[in-house]
């Protein structure tokens, strides 16, 4: 048992990992570490790398340096997406003392040892093929919202995507094992989970077990009020998924589907396995089952090959689409991508511009779908957290709400009338004068 030891988490990235970067945190705790945050001169710090986000080698720098800023003697291991796919470039990076790759960050506490600092970095990095295991993981430190990994890795190989090659094959447990999983975040307090992974759409399947069949039987775990599919592929959201979701007394009426273009030339150039008219039928499904349904989308703007016209289509199509926001995202070239190889390259300025565009249009998409909402009644689930004497909160269909501060509305469920946007964005809502315990 360690002693008087801090450990401190720097995470970067997506939901799943800081999944994963609560589950290795819980580790250290049964060990007798104390969570602290960076600043606090912790003696272990470990940073969760993400690959999609842009800058990741910089990003990795500036955390190192403030880490070590604060304790020159501090531990620091690396780890995630970022460690498996650059393992020596980091390992170089002055300060750091270990590296792990996909297959050994659940391991990491053996490899911090008594916490002595390395003359040289060094790192533990195996082939992405022999990451065969699903670990499960779920976040903690907010009971209002936990983050539950139901699934890991991809077999699908887009052309701009390196997840694959940072965590592998597709897997995921059982139902059963999932299950108890869930019950462990209920019985931390959260009312509220989020289902992620890196192809959710995609559980199940190496136990003849689906997607499907899991979140029927989430439905039934006592102390859980709400859950949410994090992102799921078009082509997975089966008709059956829609139509539980409409019935669901927990699964609230918020899908987020990736779409990445379009325009069908483009998404058949980035190996994705649907084409425009089956986004387009989900999407109708949805609202025809759930008009009151928030959707979000992933869209990437200057793939190679994107001409004027294809983008052209990809903002005619999303304008006329009955979404609610996106999520835009820049194309940047990754190392060992099938995307390098198609030579038409897209203009740094021209994609910035298609970038910018795609970004207003979801500012007027968001607040076309909240005020289709104002004056209407819906349940919100509070934060804790407090901004200039404010909080926060998600109605079920995630539409982001503002009030003053009310301890007694924090991790309850509120039923709240919408009234008006904000500038900042977010609605002010109206609240009864009880609130239910």
């Amino acid at each position: 048992m360690i002693q008087n030891k801090k450990v401190a988490f720097y995470t970067l990235g997506c939901k799943l990992n800081f999944a994963e970067s609560s589950t290795i945190a819980r580790s250290f705790s049964e060990a007798g570490y104390g969570r602290v945050e960076i600043e606090h001169q912790p003696d272990v710090v470990v940073v969760n790398t993400c690959s999609v986000t842009d800058n990741a080698d910089k990003k990795c720098r500036a955390v190192v340096r403030r880490a070590l800023a604060g304790n020159p003697n501090a531990f620091i291991a690396i780890i995630g997406c970022y460690a498996q796919l650059k393992p020596e470039e980091i390992a170089a990076i002055p300060g750091v003392d270990v590296v792990l790759g996909a297959n050994e960050k659940f391991n990491l506490l053996a490899h911090v040892g008594n916490g002595s600092k390395k003359e040289v970095g060094t790192f533990v990095h195996e082939a992405i093929k022999e990451t065969k295991t699903f670990v499960p993981s779920f976040s903690s430190g907010d009971r209002t919202r936990t983050f539950l990994k139901v699934q890991d890795g991809c077999n699908y190989f887009c052309a701009f995507c390196t997840i694959p090659l940072a965590r592998g094959r597709s897997r995921s447990a059982t139902v059963q094992q999932t299950l108890s999983e869930a019950q462990k975040a209920a019985d931390e307090g959260a009312r509220e989970i989020v289902l992620t992974g890196v192809n959710i759409g995609d559980f199940g399947t190496e136990h003849g077990e689906t997607l499907l069949d899991l979140i029927r039987e989430l439905e039934q775990i006592e102390g859980i009020e709400r859950y949410r599919i994090s992102s799921i592929e078009p082509n997975l959201l089966s008709d059956d998924i829609i139509r539980f979701v409409a019935k669901s007394q927990k699964f609230v009426p918020h899908f987020h589907i990736p779409l990445q273009s379009g325009n069908d030339e483009i998404l058949k150039a980035m190996r994705r396995r649907y084409l425009t008219s089956l986004y387009a039928e989900r999407v109708s499904t949805i609202k025809t089952l759930m008009p009151h349904a928030c959707i979000g989308v992933d869209v990437i703007v200057g793939f190679p090959g994107e001409s004027d016209d294809h983008f052209d289509q990809t903002y005619r199509f999303l304008s006329d689409l009955d979404v609610s926001y996106l999520h835009v995202f820049t194309y940047s070239e990754r190392p060992n991508t099938t995307a390098l190889r198609i030579e038409d390259v897209v203009p740094q300025d021209v994609r910035a511009e298609r970038s910018k565009m795609l970004r207003i249009l979801s500012l007027k998409k968001r607040r076309a779908f909240y005020e289709v909402h104002l004056h209407s009644t819906r349940e919100v689930l509070f934060e804790a957290s407090m901004e200039d004497g404010k909080m926060h909160g998600f109605t079920d269909n995630y539409i982001r709400v503002e009030t003053t501060f009310d301890e007694q509305l924090v991790n309850k469920i509120t039923s709240v009338s919408l009234e008006s946007i904000l500038p900042s964005g977010d609605v002010e809502i109206a609240i009864p004068a009880t609130i239910p315990q």
